[in-house]
């Protein structure tokens, strides 16, 4: 294996890891954290200077037109910074227009690509136990669209949201002006410091063109399970270096508490899980950027991102001991993010679920049998 990124990747990282930790300091976290914005529109104003909001979308669009492995750098860096920006719900969420929306969809992906344009989404409806929350019904005159939608991201705050319907024809993404008429905001915020908003939809008139056809989902949901899990493996990687930082400083007993051999066995799970995900997310990206299926890899990778979220997260925290619980100590944040990216896109009990269904539905091992090399192998 190869998982060297190419010299534009690396200036892409470098340029990313700038931006991210020239601004989000742990002094401008705690600023953000009693300012109550929405997100961080200082940053996101450096964002769309740079082009970093808009690498995923097609030239065609205006965007950078690159793949899931040059947005992994960049979102990897925003995830080490945590940074309050909504990139990969933007991005992706034009990214989707571009391919499967119709003529009308574009100037508003233009619109994206320019940064005149805040565009989010919310995919929870495929791991909610409850199921999709919204109905699309046909009416005399249009598409009636009723239901709840809750925590989408930016919701109050994005221009257009694409979101999952129940429909006659299966479940299907749905391009909602969350100002239209029948719509009720319900605001809100994650615990990690980020804008949500529960969705209300009274009878709200759909078109035709708004409704994306069905492949949409499966590609949408592939590449956000790839930015979460590059968002994950940033705010580990951090969180990590700051634990190790602290236990090889942290005197207790005449020794660091680094020394202590339950320590070492706690930090080195942490690293186990990281590059377990580092692994599985790296084959994900370079799949998806390859044309290659994923159905598999992306589940496996959903779930080594959820279970490092939960591990990292808390075993981290816990060797820091009552310094941990402080709020003027910045390590919790690192804990709020991953609750937060180990349930955006459904939890690691869901995941295997359906990484289990695959199984029994699939006579094979996945990625091996699909590579040239191993053609001899089937």
């Amino acid at each position: 294996m190869d998982f060297s990124l190419s010299e534009d990747q690396r200036a892409i990282a470098e340029m990313a890891d700038s931006v991210f930790r020239d601004y989000c300091t742990d002094e401008r976290l705690r600023e953000f954290d009693l300012d109550a914005a929405p997100y961080m529109r200082p940053l996101w104003q450096t964002c769309i200077e740079t082009g970093l909001h808009a690498l995923a979308i097609p030239e065609q669009a205006g965007g950078s037109g690159m793949g899931m492995t040059d947005l992994f750098c960049v979102l990897r860096a925003q995830g080490a910074g945590l940074g309050q920006v909504p990139l990969w719900q933007h991005q992706l969420a034009a990214a989707c227009l571009a391919r499967f929306g119709g003529a009308d969809t574009q100037p508003l992906v233009a619109q994206a690509a320019a940064g005149q344009a805040l565009l989010s989404l919310s995919l929870n409806g495929l791991a909610a136990s409850h199921g999709v929350g919204l109905q699309l019904e046909q009416s005399n005159d249009c598409l009636l669209l009723n239901g709840r939608l809750s925590a989408v991201d930016l919701g109050a705050q994005a221009d257009q949201l694409l979101v999952l319907a129940d429909t006659d024809d299966g479940v299907q993404l749905i391009l909602l002006d969350p100002r239209a008429e029948g719509v009720e905001l319900i605001e809100g915020v994650y615990n990690h410091g980020q804008a949500v908003a529960d969705l209300a939809c009274h009878s709200v008139c759909i078109r035709a063109d708004q409704v994306l056809p069905q492949a949409a989902i499966r590609w949408l949901e592939q590449r956000a399970i790839a930015a979460v899990a590059s968002l994950q493996l940033g705010v580990s990687e951090e969180q990590l270096k700051r634990t190790v930082a602290y236990v090889s400083e942290r005197v207790q007993f005449d020794r660091p508490i680094g020394s202590f051999q339950a320590v070492q066995m706690t930090v080195a799970d942490c690293h186990v899980a990281l590059e377990a995900l580092r692994s599985a997310l790296y084959q994900l990206c370079y799949r998806l950027d390859t044309g290659l299926p994923c159905d598999s890899e992306a589940l496996a990778t959903r779930y080594l991102c959820t279970e490092a979220a939960h591990l990292i997260g808390h075993k981290a925290q816990h060797v820091h001991g009552g310094i941990g619980v402080d709020l003027t100590y910045p390590i919790h944040r690192f804990l709020y993010w991953s609750r937060y990216l180990s349930l955006v896109l459904g939890g690691s009990a869901a995941t295997l679920e359906r990484l289990g269904d695959w199984l029994a539905n699939n006579d094979t091992l996945g990625w091996k049998y699909d590579l040239d090399e191993n053609q001899s192998l089937c």
